[in-house]
């Protein structure tokens, strides 16, 4: 799978991925991108679907998003690379570093889980996904992603992400809703080597702060922070985000 990519920043500074939640494409990571490129070159790709990426018949597991994402590093010949990933982002960061610990440097979890407790949720929006479309969903999908202060400040912002989710393709989403069903990475974080930082929004409902601590202390060395917002905390805490991605990376 080739997917769509956008490497920026100084040419001969070390390369940091940064992957993207269900339902968002590469503009997700805008507001860290000044403070990113004073120190690094910088790789944002689209899921499988998403944005620029073409898309393939699901159902998806997260095996096949991760291994797009090492067949792009392969073809961009980066064998080593720190990696920052937000939801389902960070879900391939944790398997990345789990099974391929020598391409991944450093690591940064925001708003993930290592589990998906439930399964049918996913399923029966993968289900609804492929009977009626993206568009359907958008505008709950995107009102679950913020806080109801930032929300009523910026409604604007939930609009242009509501919007987006729109543009996905329809399997695409659906694909990575059912790898999403079957999430279960609890045996792989013991084995994360990688100096990890996690983040979670206090006011997550999707991923709720216990899960991302529990994956915090899973991870040997692991770091934890709680920053304001919901499930986008770094649109909703982009600053707080910004400076702790700067102080791990």
């Amino acid at each position: 799978m080739k997917l769509h990519h956008e490497l920026s920043g100084p040419p001969d500074a070390p390369v940091v991925v940064l992957g993207n939640s269900l339902g968002t494409t590469t503009a997700l990571w805008e507001a860290q991108l000044p403070l990113l490129h004073r120190r690094f070159r910088v790789l944002r790709y689209d899921h499988r679907g998403h944005g620029g990426s073409p898309t393939a018949p699901g159902p998806y597991r997260l095996d096949d998003l991760a291994d797009d994402v090492l067949e792009l590093l392969d073809a961009l010949d980066l064998p080593r690379v720190s990696y920052c990933g937000v939801s389902l982002g960070g879900m391939v960061g944790m398997w990345l570093a789990g099974h391929a610990p020598e391409r991944i440097e450093r690591l940064v979890l925001c708003c993930a889980v290592a589990i998906s407790p439930v399964a049918q949720p996913w399923l029966d929006r993968a289900a609804e996904v492929r009977a009626s479309g993206t568009g359907s969903i958008a505008p709950v999908v995107a009102g679950h992603w913020f806080t109801r202060g930032f929300a009523a400040r910026c409604p604007e912002v939930v609009a242009a992400f509501a919007a987006g989710v729109s543009t996905v393709d329809d399997e695409g989403f659906a694909g990575c809703c059912d790898a999403l069903s079957a999430l279960d990475l609890r045996s792989v974080l013991p084995a994360i080597e990688a100096p990890t930082a996690v983040v979670s929004g206090a006011y997550d409902e999707i991923t709720p702060p216990r899960y991302g601590q529990a994956v915090a202390e899973a991870i040997p060395g692991a770091s934890f922070h709680l920053v304001p917002g919901a499930h986008l905390a770094l649109v909703e805490a982009a600053d707080e985000v910004s400076a702790i991605l700067n102080a791990h990376l």
